[in-house]
């Protein structure tokens, strides 16, 4: 947590529900199960999203603390862990901003996620080329499972908007691997 810019305003306060889950089961998720279930995820994804393993996880840390502290609305969103992931990614965006201008990147900078394979170093290399848009979508799409519905919620965007950046990414991503082989 620390000295870390807070998310910006407009990810704070998004805590109305879309729907009620119907039996009822999120509301009555004790935020020790929800973290247990689903902080790894959320960190793989932000890990992912940024490209920094370091930062994706102070970054879902600072996610998981603010829907503790809000846990008696988040846990009636229709998709809390969406909810975090997007608290994560606003913190990650705004943290990096705040990198950006205190000192320029340095040149040699690498991503800290690394695949254990050379099939998964080429997948994520194509991926950390993509625009950060189709990236995220992607993210949530494929690591997070969510509809189109729920990335759109997420994300603030439209279903077009996801269906349009998750046809380019994907296909962004193909040819990239196609020109590794």
């Amino acid at each position: 947590m620390g000295n870390h810019p807070a998310a910006p305003a407009s990810a704070k306060e998004e805590l109305t529900p879309d729907r009620a889950d119907p039996a009822g089961a999120a509301t009555a998720l004790p935020f020790e199960q929800f973290y247990r279930e689903h902080v790894d995820r959320i960190h793989r994804a932000l890990a992912l999203a940024v490209g920094d393993a370091t930062v994706a996880r102070e970054a879902a840390d600072e996610a998981m603390a603010r829907a503790y502290a809000r846990w008696d609305r988040v846990r009636k969103l229709d998709n809390p862990a969406g909810w975090v992931f997007r608290v994560g990614l606003n913190w990650a965006t705004s943290w990096w901003r705040k990198v950006r201008r205190e000192r320029p990147p340095a040149d040699d900078w690498q991503a800290s996620v690394a695949a254990p394979d050379p099939a998964g170093l080429a997948a994520r290399s194509a991926l950390d080329r993509l625009p950060v848009g189709q990236r995220t979508v992607i993210v949530c799409r494929v690591l997070l499972d969510l509809s189109t519905a729920e990335t759109a919620a997420v994300l603030n965007l439209t279903e077009g908007t996801v269906r349009s950046r998750l046809s380019r990414g994907l296909a962004g991503l193909r040819t990239a691997l196609d020109e590794k082989e």
